[in-house]
């Protein structure tokens, strides 16, 4: 009988170990998804142009490392619309969906990336639901009247105190106690607070974000979360919010349970600078800080620069100008920066600009102002640029500059430069003002040429007057004697054979020597304030008037349209901080718990330097008047206002006299009750004169007689002989 072979699967193996064999003959598994990504939004074209389109794709895609593989799907002779991408390491995949995402291609694409494992998780049966959820909306808050403020029938402005922790809004009552608008709030913010540009909102500081306030009673209207925020701006328009802080932006883990309301997405991990919708409370635009910002320890503040309508806003990067449209997502125009090789500084006109070459029914045009330093054989330059074409419309180029300050007026109708040079010896600076004409043809330079330097420079609002403090540059120089001079600059008026507009701007009056360092014009023009600030021991005030009424004297100059007058004089020692009220009338100085200790608190000026109302308060940090948008009368409007100033003024005037004094009010309200009471009895018996019969009894002037009295009254006699 012979043996039973036994069967191989009957042989039990589980006690071998094959470890050994299982390391020795180990195959490398490579098929994780991690290093694949997922492009849509790609054109559909035909497949002849499939070669063309793949160049363009994989360059784009190639920024963060190298594409191994790319393939796009072919359909009926046309591309699907969509791509994948093949990198060597998953980590080149996070950096090109951090970069790209959201990228425009072209006017008319998009392209959105994912990864290819997102794409099996959330694409596979069952994993997601085929049934329609309808999302779960928050409920419609209606918000107050964000410019109640407005409505005030005294027309009476509004302005914040902050003092130790505590943050109140108040009304201007002149030289009575500030109405509260509301309740002072303590600990309403951690650090500073803001107003919007047109008061609409008004914003506080907090650890972990932004909170915006509005409406009558300031109730809180949205949060942004930006955990150690610093610094914040707006643009013009008040549609955007800026936030900047040293700590970058964290995503939290895609298992967390904050991950799907996390307001950033892949694409702004690490970034710090952030672009607010206002109105949705949600990220608009997130940037990361240049490396030469990253190592700064104080901040270039504004980092991003605006237009005057809010459509542009622009940001400085080592030899280059970024340059984005916020009414396209804020794209970047023609997708890349503007290369400007040592590109120091640059402003956007405040204005739109009515170039000469235009017509007057085109669209004014946006204009901005940058300048480069010396470097090697190039000369400093100054540039116009028109946006959005960029355009170079106007250049000069400048030798021996140490600095350059751009200065627009506000119109946008001339650029102030002031350049800062220095003799060939570098050992002493001096200034020169160089004035570009905008509306005039091929946009003509004017140069001013200053033996001293320019320590400050400011623009009348809407006028083409300006005031420039300056001062000798001596080597060891007692800081305890007065250098400074103030002069005032006006345009030369035209005389007959001269070109009207050809202007030329002429110093008429300069006075000295002083402590001056600030300028400060009224939001309207005409009045300023000369004042000396962040001194301890010379702080003061200094009041003029540009159009002062009246005769000049035979040693002011008749050549230009000004007459400039001091009107008023303050000292203020510890003056820290200066802001007009934005109709004009008052000014707010005040001295900063912040800055130092000396005597804090504020007074309220009228606008000749006459104090209205002083308080010290310990602690006192700021005292923040409340922006008004823009008047909406017309130009008919405003003639109308002019025409009946009179009759306003005396209702004005009766206004204060009744706010100053409680028993002239008291007297005002009871003559007002009187001659309503009389207006009522007259209109009553005019009503029951036709039931009595009483007709008036002559009803046209044919009774009437007109007497005329001439008298003569000789003022001198003189007689003559006549030959």
């Amino acid at each position: 009988m012979g043996l039973e072979q036994p069967k191989l699967e009957d042989i039990p193996v589980d006690d071998i170990d094959f470890s050994d064999l299982e390391a020795q003959y180990a195959v490398e598994d490579d098929t994780s998804f991690d290093k694949y990504l997922v492009v849509d939004g790609a054109p559909i074209a035909p497949e002849a142009k499939v070669p063309i389109l793949t160049k363009v794709l994989t360059k784009l895609l190639s920024q963060h490392g190298t594409v191994t593989n790319f393939y796009m799907p072919i359909e009926d002779g046309k591309t699907r619309g969509f791509a994948f991408v093949e990198y060597e390491t998953p980590e080149i995949v996070e950096k090109t969906i951090k970069s790209l995402n959201g990228k425009k291609l072209d006017v008319k694409h998009r392209l959105f990336l994912n990864k290819l494992t997102d794409i099996e998780k959330y694409g596979a049966e069952g994993n997601v639901t085929d049934d329609f959820q309808e999302p779960q909306l928050p409920p419609f808050e209606e918000t107050d009247y964000l410019r109640s403020w407005l409505q005030d029938e005294s027309g009476r402005d509004q302005f914040i105190l902050q003092k130790q922790e505590m943050v109140g809004v108040f009304w201007n009552k002149k030289k009575e106690n500030p109405e509260p608008a509301i309740e002072p709030r303590l600990n309403w913010t951690t650090s500073f607070i803001k107003f919007s540009p047109k008061g609409s909102y008004v914003f506080s500081i907090h650890p972990q974000g932004l909170q915006a306030w509005g409406g009558r009673d300031f109730k809180s209207l949205k949060r942004f979360s930006h955990p150690g925020v610093r610094l914040i701006d707006f643009s013009p328009d008040e549609k955007y919010l800026i936030s900047l802080s040293p700590e970058p932006i964290i995503l939290p883990p895609e298992d967390h349970p904050k991950r799907a309301s996390f307001p950033f997405g892949p694409e702004s991990e690490g970034h710090k600078l952030i672009i607010w919708d206002i109105a949705t409370g949600l990220p608009a635009r997130t940037f990361a800080l240049p490396p030469h910002l990253e190592q700064r320890k104080e901040m270039i503040w504004p980092l991003l620069k605006w237009s005057h309508d809010g459509k542009y806003v622009a940001r400085l990067g080592p030899n280059a100008l970024a340059i984005y449209d916020a009414t396209e997502d804020f794209a970047l125009l023609d997708k890349k920066p503007l290369k400007i090789d040592n590109i120091m500084d640059f402003e956007f006109a405040p204005h739109g600009v009515q170039l000469a070459t235009a017509k007057k029914q085109d669209p004014l045009t946006h204009v901005l102002a940058y300048w480069t330093p010396e470097t090697g054989n190039q000369t400093a330059r100054v540039a116009l640029l028109e946006v959005p074409s960029k355009k170079v419309l106007r250049t000069i180029n400048l030798f021996q500059v140490s600095d350059v300050k751009l200065h627009w007026q506000d119109n946008a109708e001339y650029l102030a430069v002031k350049v800062d040079r220095h003799t060939k010896s570098k050992k002493t600076l001096f200034t020169n003002l160089e004035f570009f004409k905008l509306n005039e043809k091929e946009i003509p330079v004017e140069k001013i040429e200053l033996k001293d330097r320019v320590v400050n420079f400011g623009w009348e609002p809407k006028g083409d007057r300006f005031v420039t403090i300056s001062r000798p540059e001596v080597q060891g120089a007692n800081p305890a004697i007065a250098r400074n001079a103030i002069t005032f600059y006006a345009p030369e008026l035209p005389s007959k054979g001269k070109i009207a507009n050809l202007k030329k701007w002429i110093a008429f009056k300069v006075i000295e020597p002083k402590f001056s360092n600030t300028i400060n014009w009224a939001p309207k023009g005409r009045f300023l304030v000369i004042s000396t600030v962040g001194t301890s021991s010379q702080g003061g005030l200094e009041f003029y008037d540009m159009d002062y009424p009246g005769e000049k004297k035979e040693s002011e100059s008749t050549q230009v349209n000004a007459h400039v007058r001091e009107i008023g004089k303050l000292e203020y020692a510890g003056l820290t901080d200066l802001e007009w009220d934005p109709s004009g009338r008052f000014v707010a100085a005040w001295s900063s718990f912040w800055r130092h200790k000396i005597e804090n608190g504020y007074r309220l000026l009228d606008l000749a330097g006459h104090v209205l109302r002083e308080e010290l308060i310990d602690d006192f940090k700021a005292f923040i008047w409340r922006p008004r948008p823009e008047s909406l009368l017309t130009g008919g409007d405003r003639k109308k206002v002019r025409k009946n100033l009179r009759e306003y003024s005396a209702q004005f005037d009766e206004s204060d006299a009744m706010e100053a004094s409680e028993a002239t009010r008291e007297l005002i309200l009871n003559r007002r009750r009187l001659l309503e009471e009389w207006t009522s009895w007259r209109s009553t018996i005019d009503s029951h004169k036709d039931d009595y019969g009483i007709v008036q009894e002559s009803t046209s002037n044919e009774d009437e007689e007109v007497i005329e009295e001439i008298k003569e009254e000789i003022l001198e006699e003189k007689e003559e002989i006549v030959a």
